[in-house]
């Protein structure tokens, strides 16, 4: 062994960490120790960290199952990463993973959030208590609802979100359950059946179930609704790559997704910040609203990559269509190809925008108290929230969501419903 890899090794052991067998253990030069919490932490042989924002609170447990990888990860206390290969996520308080996991940069896990074994995430945020089951591909969603661990929102095994499509775009990311509602940890649940999948990008209502063995490819904003896809029916047709026909649909979902990032980032800046602790040290904030922050420019990446092709799209649509080409699907394609760099500057400053202030500081205030009473606790403090305390912050999020649409909406009006 090294003798730098030796004397971490011994550092961490001596300020508490367990290593059961230390020669298997590779910390990299870059880590710093000091981020890494001697109370009940534990690497078990085949762990290897590295980054220097690596960071790791009490009682997490690294790598029981399975040998383990984590690169510039940031970990909530009482973890447990069971095996794998995690980079760039967050995961907080409670949060438990099955072997063989694939979680890269984009993702959040909150409290309890829990996932089985061989679960692939990207540009994932799991709300509280949402768990996922075995052998799942999730990446690109934002998923919410439930209000405790017997009462969750549930991806069944063999699940797939698609995210990337026969025109070789990933605008697609899916939002089920909102962030304004899905915070106050009161909402219904959602439940995707296993073996089947969700075609983003994709908005589910709260309370929605998705029967398995479906591959569910339309939005549902109705709450509550049981749905079930049959196979699709044996067909050849003529296939126009490129057309876009649904061009509107793939805007409206993207500016709705990217005004839901903003809200909770402001959620996290406001709310949040207010249970800063021990177990929730400014450090693991900042990797949340970091994680936020790389989550909005990778939509505008992807929705700058999709406006690109506007101009072929026009071209592939009037050669499928011929004179039955809309008019208003063309003033769609062409709008979003001139103006999309004006849409993301009005992204760019709603991404500050904390929100009208009367409404939040009312609810923060509120939020104080029941802070102060359940000393920090977060999941607990929320729920303690009184209904019309919640309806504030709903209210206060739901602005801030509503004004990164109406602005877009205000640079390519063509977007909007039909006059």
């Amino acid at each position: 062994m090294a003798l730098e890899k030796r004397i971490q090794i011994d550092l961490l052991m001596h300020k508490g960490v367990r290593i059961p067998n230390p020669d298997s253990v590779v910390i990299g030069p870059e880590v710093d120790i000091d981020r890494i919490s001697g109370d009940g932490v534990t690497l078990w042989a085949g762990t290897k960290i590295f980054g220097k924002s690596t960071l790791i609170l009490r009682g997490a447990e690294i790598g029981y199952e399975a040998p383990t990888t984590l690169e510039d990860c940031r970990i909530g206390p009482e973890v447990r990463l069971n095996g794998g290969y995690f980079s760039g996520a967050v995961f907080l308080k409670g949060v438990s993973t099955g072997s063989g996991a694939h979680v890269r940069e984009g993702t959040i896990l909150e409290e309890s959030a829990s996932i089985a074994h061989t679960v692939g995430l990207k540009q994932t945020i799991l709300f509280p208590f949402v768990t996922l089951g075995s052998l799942i591909n999730f990446c690109d969603c934002l998923m919410a609802g439930g209000t405790g661990k017997k009462d969750h929102s549930e991806v069944g095994s063999s699940y797939i979100h698609f995210n990337y499509t026969p025109n070789q775009d990933k605008a697609t990311a899916s939002l089920l359950g909102d962030v304004p509602r899905g915070v106050m940890l009161r909402e219904r649940p959602i439940f995707l059946g296993g073996q089947g999948g969700l075609v983003g990008p994709c908005r589910l209502a709260f309370g929605t179930v998705i029967a398995a063995g479906c591959v569910y490819r339309k939005d549902e904003m109705r709450p509550g609704r049981l749905l079930v896809s049959g196979a699709p029916r044996g067909a050849s047709t003529p296939f126009a790559s490129g057309a876009y026909p649904g061009i509107r649909r793939v805007f409206v979902n993207n500016m709705t997704y990217i005004g839901n990032l903003i809200s909770l980032m402001q959620w996290y800046r406001f709310a949040r910040v207010l249970f800063l602790s021990v177990d929730f040290p400014q450090a693991l904030l900042d990797g949340m609203i970091a994680v936020l922050n790389a989550g909005i420019d990778e939509r505008l990446t992807r929705m700058r990559a999709l406006a690109a092709k506007m101009p072929g799209a026009i071209d592939a649509y009037r050669t499928g269509a011929r004179d039955k080409a809309s008019p208003r699907l063309l003033e769609q394609k062409r709008a979003l190809f001139e103006r999309w760099s004006e849409v993301a500057g009005t992204v760019e400053t709603a991404r500050g925008w904390g929100g009208e202030e009367r409404l939040r500081d009312a609810f923060l205030e509120d939020l104080e108290g029941v802070a102060g009473r359940w000393g920090k606790d977060y999941v607990p403090a929320i729920r303690a929230l009184s209904p019309s305390a919640a309806g504030a912050g709903t209210r206060w999020l739901d602005g801030i969501t509503s004004a990164v649409m109406d602005r877009a909406l205000a640079v390519v009006p063509e977007m909007g419903p039909p006059q």
